[in-house]
């Protein structure tokens, strides 16, 4: 008798990202799908990476991470948000922003707890919770009917759904794919939610510094009592265009974050080396991320700009690389048939935004990244002015 794999996630399939990236390939389409950027990062942090190469920094680093780049990450925490973190305790270093949150969720988990997840949502959330025995309770964020409102959590859903068995709470903010941003009413909501329980809180904020029209980012990182009881989750590869370096970092209080790395050591160990080593030395820029939100709004302020030239309507989008923008008034299409036709009629590929819902709701959006070069978002408009 042969062995049979009993699969962990039985209703699993190709992503949806593999797929219309497949079909942009095969029908030379304009890939406003994915959030990566078309555009090169920074020549000076591919020279810092290759000088760290030349010096021999090939071999193993601490498990946790360079103790250099955790300590000037604590540095940018600090002076950013005002917290003190233990770069030695509560930081460690992660081969991407969706490792860090997949390991944050494997430590927490027990089978039978309840998670709390917001839809539309990050595709990699409810695998990561049900390959580890736990159950998403999946709450709408409120759709803005007329278009003009960003997404907003209802809250007092949320409090109807607490039970003995939640466990966490998942934040994405800015949120993919939605763009919304959460405020500080969302934050008061939040501590009265959690308040006198034992729920943990899973933040991810890898597009932290991409936060547009004015608006801040309200980390978890402000609020000690609300950190005490959380994992926080970023990405250098949102932060320096380099998406396909895959590394990031997490923090957590240090009794968190003990059993944080007891995973972590036995499923990655220890990252790349001389890319922590060149970015330990670049993060000193500050500007490089301090200006990047200001940078990306120009490329959405142009998309949109230029997308006034077709029926697309835009949803507001206040950070992330991403905007939604409704096609109503186009066709009754659904959403993967309409993304499909786009790809292969006209040439430029976007994401059905129903495919950050487990049921597939459809709103007649997609979602469009707008990290790319200027003469790709003209093109790319140009191309969709003939629907």
């Amino acid at each position: 008798m042969k062995p049979v794999i009993k699969s962990k996630l039985p209703h699993v399939g190709t992503t949806i990202f593999t797929t219309m990236s497949a079909l942009a390939v095969q029908y030379n389409a304009i890939n406003l799908g994915q959030g990566f950027p078309d555009f090169m990062m920074s020549e000076e942090l591919i020279s810092l990476v290759n000088k760290s190469m030349l010096q021999g920094n090939n071999q193993y680093t601490h498990m946790c991470g360079l103790p250099l780049l955790r300590e000037r990450i604590a540095e940018k925490v600090e002076n950013l948000y005002g917290s003190i973190i233990n770069p030695e305790t509560e930081i460690t270093i992660t081969p991407g922003g969706t490792y860090a949150i997949y390991t944050a969720l494997t430590t927490v988990l027990q089978p039978g707890d309840e998670v709390i997840i917001f839809e539309p949502a990050y595709d990699s959330y409810i695998p990561n919770i049900e390959i580890n025995g736990a159950i998403p309770v999946l709450l709408p964020i409120t759709f803005p009917a007329d278009l003009s409102g960003s997404y907003q959590i209802n809250w007092e859903l949320v409090k109807q759904k607490i039970t003995s068995r939640t466990k966490m709470i998942i934040l994405n903010s800015p949120h993919n794919p939605t763009g919304s941003v959460l405020g500080k009413h969302d934050i008061e909501e939040l501590r009265t939610v959690v308040q006198d329980t034992g729920i943990f809180i899973l933040a991810d904020e890898v597009y932290e510094h991409l936060v547009f029209d004015g608006r801040q980012h309200e980390s978890i990182l402000r609020y000690p009592e609300l950190l005490a009881r959380s994992f926080v989750c970023f990405s250098f590869g949102k932060t320096y265009h380099c998406t396909g370096w895959k590394l990031g970092y997490c923090i957590a209080p240090a009794t968190l974050m003990h059993e944080y790395r007891k995973v972590h050591q036995f499923n990655c160990f220890s990252c790349n080396s001389p890319v922590q080593v060149a970015l330990a030395e670049f993060i000193l820029q500050k500007d490089q991320y301090l200006e990047l939100g200001k940078q990306m709004q120009q490329k959405k302020d142009l998309f949109e700009g230029l997308m006034k030239q077709t029926r697309f309507k835009p949803l507001p989008s206040y950070g992330s690389y991403f905007q939604l923008y409704s096609y109503r008034s186009l066709t009754d299409e659904p959403e993967n048939d309409f993304a499909k036709r786009l790809t292969k009629e006209y040439r430029v590929t976007a994401i059905p935004t129903s495919v950050f819902y487990k049921n597939e709701t459809d709103n007649k959006t997609l979602r469009f990244c707008f990290a790319k070069k200027e003469d790709t978002l003209k093109e790319a408009v140009n191309r969709l002015m003939r629907l």
